[in-house]
């Protein structure tokens, strides 16, 4: 995707949610180079637990996750960023080739270079694309995904299925899926997450205020809207919003909106999930699964996947 075409899909995609009863703008436009700065800084809060369980995930059982699963020739990366985690994996793995897939082109080419120069006989081929759009993707040989981070959980269940299947065709019949998912925990531990005592997520979420007015000309007020986070316990996810703290005019590309005080703009949904339902969703997706590993609270966990043309699919 080039520049001007992420333009056009930010653009199309921020007036379409603007428009709606419940205004909302997608998550991965969270994600400029500004937006995945703050959110390195919020994988270290003392509050933010799922990187550093994820990490250590990674760190006990990436050569069992290597055993399991054989031979990979290519190890592809979806919404790669910083790739922070990605040597735990490379290391016992040892693919021939490596792809990143981010939206980001200055986040990718920086990735690009510390894992060429931390692994410099590996193939690096960095793709700037969004992944949650269907890719084609030539001479992976046997693949195995990446897709850490809970990510999955930004999706409702239905468009998470449709990804995972996308990634079932991308990867090819005979590969493999590394996924790192969010498990069900008390509400408080989740909203304390997302609301961070030191005000970094919503420095974050407020950010993509100022990105609407440096991108698409917007004339928001960032000091009218606040960071709210809460838990939807029907829907099992942590939804974040921009509140409007009071009644508000403003202009994003040349069309006008308004908003009543106490209206959100909906940035970002981040399920939570049972094991059991994470069955089901890789079975529905074309994923049988294989291993998975938890940490001793049972927060977080880790999943090795593999590709069935025999699965079931609802």
């Amino acid at each position: 995707m080039t520049d001007a075409q992420a333009l056009v899909d930010f653009r199309s995609s921020v007036l379409t949610g603007l428009s709606q009863p419940q205004k909302t703008i997608p998550a991965r436009f969270l994600y400029d180079a500004r937006g995945s700065e703050i959110f390195e800084a919020i994988t270290d809060l003392p509050e933010y637990y799922p990187t550093r369980t994820e990490i250590a995930l990674l760190k006990a059982h990436a050569p069992e996750i290597a055993v399991e699963a054989g031979r990979v020739d290519t190890l592809v990366e979806f919404g790669s960023g910083s790739s922070t985690k990605t040597p735990l994996l490379l290391g016992p793995l040892a693919p021939a080739t490596y792809l990143p897939i981010d939206i980001s082109p200055t986040i990718l080419a920086d990735a690009t270079a510390s894992i060429e120069a931390a692994f410099p006989a590996l193939n690096v081929r960095p793709v700037v694309a969004d992944f949650t759009h269907p890719l084609v993707l030539a001479g992976l040989g046997r693949a195995m995904g990446f897709f850490p981070g809970s990510t999955i959980g930004n999706l409702t269940p239905a468009a998470a299925v449709d990804l995972l299947r996308a990634f079932r065709a991308t990867l090819g019949p005979e590969s493999a899926l590394v996924i790192g998912v969010d498990l069900r925990k008390d509400p408080a531990v989740l909203e304390a997450a997302y609301d961070d005592s030191a005000g970094v997520t919503a420095a974050f979420n407020l950010n993509l205020i100022a990105r609407l007015n440096r991108e698409l000309g917007g004339t928001l007020d960032a000091s009218a809207f606040r960071h709210h986070a809460r838990w939807d316990d029907f829907n099992g996810r942590i939804e974040m919003h921009l509140e409007a703290l009071r009644p508000l005019a403003f202009d994003v590309a040349g069309h006008d909106f308004t908003m009543a005080k106490g209206e959100t703009i909906h940035t970002e949904n981040s399920h939570k999930f049972f094991l059991e339902e994470l069955r089901f969703m890789a079975r529905a997706g074309g994923w049988e699964p294989w291993r998975k590993w938890t940490d001793g609270r049972g927060w977080f966990s880790l999943h090795l996947w593999r590709a069935d043309a025999n699965v079931l699919q609802p």
